[in-house]
């Protein structure tokens, strides 16, 4: 087999993946309140980003088709549900989703170094990344 260049030195990649949910939530709030507090939907944004040091065989951090598996297995927790409802979730913020998608996917894929989630609609986001090692 063919091994591929090694990248300069101290050199990192990173590779990212998007996917989308439907969902519907309440929320609690003291602003905007009223609408929030009735059960409403959104489409959500996330992509996952991965980091590494490419395989000398494959030259791949990771396959991009694992991290697609791996979303597949995820994206059923999440798309066209009452997030409400979702074990280990909590109340529906973005900041909640963005730790629900990481934990997802770093059991399966350790290599996850930032969850960003948004909606695309209202301009809304936030992301979620891994501090770095002291």
């Amino acid at each position: 087999m063919t091994t591929v260049a090694a990248p300069p030195a101290l050199a990192q990649f990173e590779i990212t993946q998007k996917f989308f949910f439907d969902a519907a939530h309440t929320l609690q709030r003291e602003i905007e309140a009223e609408g929030s507090r009735r059960i409403h939907g959104h489409t959500y944004h996330a992509e996952v980003t991965l980091a590494g040091t490419p395989h000398a065989d494959t030259g791949m951090v990771v396959d991009l088709g694992r991290v697609r598996l791996a979303i597949a297995e995820l994206r059923p927790q999440l798309d066209h549900q009452l997030l409400d409802e979702v074990p280990g979730l909590g109340p529906a913020t973005l900041e909640n989703l963005a730790a629900f998608v990481w934990r997802g996917m770093e059991s399966r894929l350790p290599q996850v170094v930032q969850v960003r989630v948004w909606r695309e609609a209202l301009g809304d986001g936030c992301t979620l990344r891994r501090s770095p090692q002291p």
